[in-house]
């Protein structure tokens, strides 16, 4: 159903590159992946009984298709239409995993708390619907539920209603501007922007924003602290992720800043960095700095689920913001060539070494933090060539992150759990590899790498637990 990975679109993702076809390659099948996903929550919804989902859940869910359907229609169809738009947004994808995971509860019997939640998370899909259909131009008139006083319609904003509850907001729709009405509370003219956002004259709307286009002529990209899927449950142990962030002004406006100067770093880096990002990058979801970082630290995730997402704290300058986006676009492509083809059939045990990592990873996470190393190794040998009068800083990152592939790479291509194709995908990463090699960095700055490889190597060792004895049998 899907098309396979072609030859030369595993040797380009192997080198951490990616040329347009294979870039636009990745983007189609993630698209029909989420639309398949979208397709099998509302499958799910209509089979479930309704002791997890009620027949008015269900109206509405057929009610918003139907809407979303119209819009799709008024817009001429097309990948780029409002309603697809919408649908392969990266954060419906959270979304709709939320609602699978509702619809299907353990035992097959929900909670009272879990059916509530999966309520609030159904009703999540009115809204997509709404905006879909605004920005299609249609005239419509429907109702909407604020989640705990809050009423968030993605790409345009949010209502903070006049009650700290769930609050039944009534939305007209036409002219280009949406009437947001609520009990006890003044109504609310919302006029809609091109791209991302909505202005209003009255508080109680929080408009979305959207950073410009990375370069001339490219679309703004969503700098999104509202969705209230933009940022995973925390979980015990997570590792360096912190909680969203709600930029105020001076924030913003140092977002702005950072990243004004980034396209230029990623050309520093190699062209394919910036090809990339344009193909690859659709929205942003601001983090808090990790704690205690005392403004020094930063952190950044992407979300398989959310293809085209990239969640990080605000970067400190541009060269900061483009290493986190060469960062985190290589799990990216990697997670969603993993989607496409079977790299490797190892299990989920944590027990190799990853010199970037304090604790032992699985097979899987030291493949994908191998590839955005190398990744990274690249992007700063380019940049330490391309500017020979201050290439210090970027001579010492690149021997870093040389040294630190060069520790993982024997485990990842000694392993007997790659399947060929991953075998291949691998050999490419052993090539790049051994390229940048024949243009090493200074002798002192790969003398301290590998003198800090061998010491995390030693600490790393004494931490894991010994060994269980051997017994006779």
């Amino acid at each position: 159903m899907l098309p396979a990975v072609p030859d030369r679109a595993l040797a380009e993702l192997g080198r951490t590159e990616g040329g347009p076809d294979t870039l636009a390659l990745l983007v189609r099948d993630q698209d029909t992946r989420r639309l398949l996903m979208l397709r099998a929550v509302l499958d799910a919804a209509e089979a479930a009984g309704p002791a997890v989902c009620p027949g008015a859940a269900k109206d509405r869910l057929r009610d918003d298709w139907a809407l979303l359907t119209a819009a799709d229609r008024a817009a001429g169809g097309g990948a780029h239409s409002p309603a697809r738009a919408r649908l392969t947004h990266p954060l419906t994808g959270p979304w709709a995993t939320r609602c699978l995971t509702g619809l299907s509860p353990r035992d097959g019997r929900p909670t009272p708390h879990g059916r509530g939640e999966l309520l609030r998370d159904l009703a999540h899909f009115s809204a997509v619907a709404v905006v879909a259909a605004a920005r299609a131009g249609l005239s419509f008139t429907t109702w909407l539920t604020a989640r705990e006083g809050v009423l968030t319609l993605p790409s345009l904003g949010a209502l903070h209603t006049a009650e700290r509850a769930d609050v039944r907001v009534e939305v007209r729709c036409a002219d280009g501007r949406l009437t947001l009405r609520q009990p006890g509370a003044p109504h609310v003219t919302v006029h809609l922007e091109q791209g991302t956002g909505a202005w209003s004259a009255t508080p109680a709307w929080t408009p979305a924003y959207a950073l410009p286009g990375l370069v001339p002529g490219a679309g703004p990209l969503p700098l999104d602290d509202l969705d209230p899927y933009r940022v995973p449950p925390r979980e015990a142990g997570q590792y360096a992720l912190s909680g969203p962030a709600a930029p105020d002004d001076a924030e913003r406006k140092r977002w702005l800043q950072t990243w004004s100067g980034t396209a230029a770093v990623l050309r520093t880096g190699g062209e394919q960095r910036l090809t990339e990002a344009l193909a690859l990058l659709r929205c942003l979801v601001p983090l808090e700095p990790p704690p205690g970082a005392d403004g020094r630290g930063s952190c950044s995730a992407t979300r398989r689920e959310a293809f085209g997402a990239l969640l990080s704290s605000a970067p400190a300058t541009p060269v900061a913001f483009a290493a986190t986006l060469v960062h985190e676009l290589q799990h990216t492509k990697l997670a969603a060539l993993s989607e496409m083809t079977e790299l490797h059939r190892a299990g989920p045990e944590a027990r190799y070494f990853a010199p970037w990592r304090p604790d032992p990873r699985p097979y899987d996470g030291l493949l994908q933090g191998a590839y955005s190393h190398l990744a990274l190794a690249d992007f700063f040998q380019r940049r330490a060539l391309a500017d020979p009068a201050r290439p210090e800083s970027a001579w010492a990152e690149h021997a870093r992150y040389h040294a630190q592939v060069g520790a993982a790479l024997p485990a990842l291509v000694g392993s007997p759990d790659l399947t060929p194709v991953g075998r291949r995908f691998v050999d490419g990463m052993v090539a790049v590899h051994e390229r940048l090699a024949e243009r090493p960095a200074p002798r002192g700055y790969t003398a301290r790498a590998q003198a800090y490889i061998k010491a995390v190597r030693t600490l790393w060792t004494q931490r894991q637990p010994p060994a269980p004895p051997l017994t006779n049998r």
